[in-house]
């Protein structure tokens, strides 16, 4: 049941940040996204990858490789457009 809990949580954090990607993508507008936040942001969600591949843990691979794609897409698009 742990797993399932854990893949559910991380679906829905993980989908979280698609329609701010989408936002994003499509206007190509981040002036209202703060720069420190994705910076620590995407350091963090670095850091829960590396995290959970010393516990073996799926769930917390998937999901914030996942949302590491989309926290550095839109952390560049700021630096890009910001």
């Amino acid at each position: 049941y742990m797993t399932i809990i854990g893949l559910v949580a991380a679906i829905c954090t993980t989908t979280a940040f698609f329609p701010q990607i989408l936002q994003v993508y499509r206007t190509k507008q981040t002036r209202d996204l703060s720069l420190p936040t994705f910076i620590f942001l995407t350091t963090g969600i670095f850091l829960w990858i590396i995290y959970g591949i010393l516990l073996e843990s799926l769930p917390i691979i998937l999901a914030n490789s996942i949302t590491f794609i989309g926290c550095l897409y839109l952390l560049t698009m700021k630096i890009k457009h910001g």
